[in-house]
């Protein structure tokens, strides 16, 4: 690719006539890009880089999260926190923390761990397997099908239960294990098996 680049001729001179520019053509040389760092999943693991996840040997950016989406992951993290503390069942809800599945470095957008899982030293950069509970909030550039297939994923590390909130359908999908369920936006959402009695509207989460 070239670069045109104006060169007035006798630019020295005071000429009553103004004279056309002299053209002269240069290669343009291309901005150098900054190399890829590859790292492992277990360097990732020890720092994981912010809004980062490590998928398949490569790190991959959260992106795409809209007003919606940031406010449904909102409403969520305090429900579940807020329950949590009412019903004395302990525990922390936590988002965007980092934790390892079976195949990945995973940042789940939503998550709730149960008071036996907590470190003893109340601190960690991630967690060692899939949290027990999780909820990933799809954004205009999340496909259906990988979300379901990263569900999939963390049901097959540890996690017990899976919710997948849809904002712009008003949609929410729950798997505690063994299947699927929708629940629409005129409907009651309940955990089906780590939060034992959680319920809230899906109109309160979506809205």
């Amino acid at each position: 690719m070239t670069a045109t680049i104006i060169i007035p001729k006798n630019a020295d001179q005071n000429l009553d006539t103004e004279l056309p520019p002299k053209l002269e053509n240069t290669a343009e040389i291309p901005p150098q890009s900054e190399p890829k760092k590859v790292i492992s999943l277990e360097e990732f693991l020890v720092k994981p880089p912010d809004r980062m996840e490590w998928v398949d040997g490569n790190l991959l950016e959260k992106t795409g999260m809209t007003f919606k989406h940031g406010l449904a992951q909102s409403k969520l993290s305090t429900s579940w926190r807020n329950y949590k503390n009412s019903s004395g069942q302990g525990g922390e809800v936590v988002t965007e923390v980092v934790c390892r599945t079976n195949k990945q470095g995973r940042r789940p957008d939503v998550a709730y761990i149960t008071p036996e899982l907590l470190p003893q030293s109340g601190n960690f950069t991630a967690f060692s397997q899939s949290f027990p509970l999780i909820a990933e909030v799809a954004s205009p550039e999340d496909s259906g099908e990988e979300l379901f297939a990263k569900a999939q994923e963390y049901l097959e590390s540890g996690c017990l239960e899976v919710w997948l909130l849809f904002p712009e359908a008003r949609l929410i999908f729950v798997n505690a294990g063994q299947r699927w369920r929708l629940f629409n936006g005129d409907e009651v959402v309940n955990s089906q098996s780590v939060l034992a009695g959680f319920s809230v509207a899906v109109s309160e989460l979506l809205a």
